[in-house]
């Protein structure tokens, strides 16, 4: 008989694949979601089906699904997210771990977001990233909602007419998915999925979801600020392509198109390097320089603070006579 989840060895950095490497989503449906060993299983009246955990970005478990606890503890320890999604309107909780052991993006993070001036100019590098023809530079928040509102508008009505689906305008009832059109249940599925995604990107870099600076006052705030970079290239023009094929399996429809797209873009390699850039210029000085490693090599070692605005070795004591 194999170890039990708590006598085997916690999956390390190393040891798990990198978020680009990973299948951007996967959705189950009416099934068990159980562990074997650190793969998960996906069991059903057609048999079982065994999936590695570590090649994972984010699971969507949708009506009928039940997981177990161990399930999610092998989730959990891969850095996978956990999305629960329902017919009707979007459920949505999601867990996970950094697949990073170092502080240093969320601290940059914190350190944008604490300085208005810093959250105002991490806004506008969202904006450059979403569109690459407009220059923000000077841009008032109002300027850069209005911008983003206009522009998101016109993506809707370019991809009507390249699809020929009639689009009226974005409705979306909380409680209740049906009660849209086929195009605003597309894009309700398409948005669905891609903040499933970025908040797996986010947490397995460390990074804090509720820390936004488009969005603000939201436990996933972050998460929606990393999921618009790609509503207008991504989300949009795969929901409008399945909406063209008729109202049947449109949620499923518009996943699979939505999954094509990520896949052959690489969108887990981008949205990580978009988060890394975003917060570079934020980041400590040493904590850059030492790449997040600790002395022995080893991802993000614990260190101590000292009055100098520096970092010491922890793992020791100091005495009085120490440098601080």
């Amino acid at each position: 008989m194999g170890a039990t989840p708590a006598t085997r060895p916690t999956s390390t950095p190393r040891g798990l694949a990198r978020v680009g490497d990973r299948v951007s989503f996967l959705y189950l449906e009416r099934c068990v979601v159980s562990r074997e060993d650190n793969a998960i299983t996906a069991t059903d009246d057609s048999g079982v089906r065994y999936i590695p955990s570590a090649t994972i970005g984010v699971l969507l478990l949708g009506p009928g699904t039940r997981v177990t606890h161990q399930a999610m503890s092998v989730l959990g320890e891969s850095g996978a997210g956990v999305v629960w999604v329902g017919e009707h309107g979007v459920r949505y909780y999601a867990g996970g771990r950094a697949l990073t052991r170092s502080a240093g993006l969320v601290e940059a993070q914190a350190t944008a977001w604490a300085n208005r001036r810093h959250r105002l100019e991490v806004a506008r590098e969202m904006y450059r990233l979403r569109f690459p023809d407009a220059d923000p530079a000077g841009m008032t928040r109002r300027e850069l909602l209005g911008g983003e509102g206009d522009r998101v508008k016109a993506a809707y009505r370019a991809e009507a007419a390249r699809t020929g689906v009639r689009w009226v305008r974005r409705t979306y009832d909380p409680g209740d998915f049906a009660a849209g059109d086929t195009p605003n249940q597309a894009v309700t599925a398409a948005a669905q999925c891609l903040y499933g995604i970025a908040h797996s990107v986010v947490v397995a870099l460390g990074c804090s979801p509720a820390l936004g600076f488009v969005h603000s006052g939201h436990e996933r705030s972050f998460v929606m600020d990393v999921a618009d970079l790609y509503k207008v290239a991504f989300g949009i023009p795969a929901a409008f392509d399945a909406a063209a094929e008729g109202p049947e399996d449109i949620a499923g429809r518009t996943r699979r198109a939505l999954r094509e797209r990520i896949r052959a873009a690489g969108l887990l390699d981008r949205a990580v390097a978009d988060i890394q850039h975003l917060l570079a210029p934020y980041r400590r000085a040493d904590e850059e320089a030492a790449g997040g490693k600790a002395e022995d090599g080893t991802d993000g070692g614990v260190r101590l603070q000292t009055d100098r605005d520096g970092t010491v070795a922890g793992g020791r004591n100091y005495g009085a006579e120490g440098v601080w």
